[in-house]
């Protein structure tokens, strides 16, 4: 029974344990902010692995352009003052020990638009024709699993669109409007959770764009899992405990303590009745 109670701790904290265990090595690409850059603009291209040596590459359209050893899980390459020649499909992938293990999917970075610069405090600062747009969310920016949820993209351009981006996507989600502002999620998931972040363009003559929001974290605590682990977990303890107490508590009856011999006067002979 002891060895049961062992085998219920043990196999609750290996289930709440399970959702952090990958399989294999995998490699992801993002961009930090997500987003169109405009020329001139800037951005970081983050490669993320669940590796701790070895080495991430970045491709561009096939081409190897620089590797790096990973830090936290991450190597990062920055596009300063990036042209159109920065455009293109990029790649990550994880080496150790010269043998390819793992790579990412393609991310297209675009470089479109105009922007401008202006000089202010001696120096040099790119600037977006369009207002800069705000981002919020509801009811809450942390919700439990399976409630609503409403992203906003708030610009104060009249006829602007905005993209709607999750930091760690290839893409954006979902293209905002006047008319639709709002990115409905009915159920949310943990899958949801993450930085969000908007953009809005203007496509008249040429493409314009504004600078990406700032980016809102939205939390989504699965306590229905939490309860159930913390549940599991919880049982096989008190098991375990009970059946401890259970074993000591027999043992004990199985080993009676000293027994005392009968008193006996000198010479072994019986003490006499004293007398009344």
């Amino acid at each position: 029974m002891l060895r049961v109670a062992l085998l219920l701790a043990s196999g609750a904290w290996l289930v709440a344990q399970s959702k952090a265990a990958p399989s294999a090595p995998t490699v992801s690409i993002f961009l930090k902010p997500p987003g169109v850059i405009p020329p001139g603009g800037s951005t970081t291209i983050c490669c993320s692995c669940q590796c701790a040596t070895g080495h991430l590459v970045l491709l561009k359209d096939g081409r190897r352009l620089r590797a790096l050893a990973p830090r936290g899980g991450r190597a990062e390459f920055s596009i300063s003052n990036a042209t159109h020649g920065d455009a293109g499909v990029y790649s990550c992938q994880y080496q150790a020990g010269g043998t390819l293990l793992a790579h990412s999917e393609g991310l297209d970075v675009m470089v479109q638009g105009e922007g401008h610069t202006a000089w202010r405090g001696g120096r040099c600062h790119l600037e977006f024709h369009l207002p800069t747009p705000v981002l919020s969310v509801l009811p809450w920016q942390e919700v439990a699993a399976g409630a609503a949820v409403s992203l906003r993209c708030s610009t104060a351009h009249p006829t602007a669109r905005c993209l709607l981006y999750l930091q760690g996507q290839l893409a954006a989600l979902a293209v905002l409007s006047k008319q639709q502002e709002d990115f409905n999620i009915s159920h949310v998931q943990e899958a949801n959770g993450g930085h969000y972040s908007c953009q809005c363009f203007n496509q008249a003559a040429s493409f314009s764009w504004s600078a990406a929001s700032e980016p809102l974290q939205l939390v989504v605590r699965d306590y229905t899992w939490s309860n159930t682990v913390q549940l599991a977990l919880g049982a096989g303890v008190l098991l375990l405990l009970g059946l401890v107490l259970a074993e000591a508590t027999r043992s004990q009856r199985k080993c009676p303590g000293p027994q005392l011999p009968p008193l006996q006067s000198p010479q072994g002979c019986t003490a006499s009745p004293l007398p009344r």
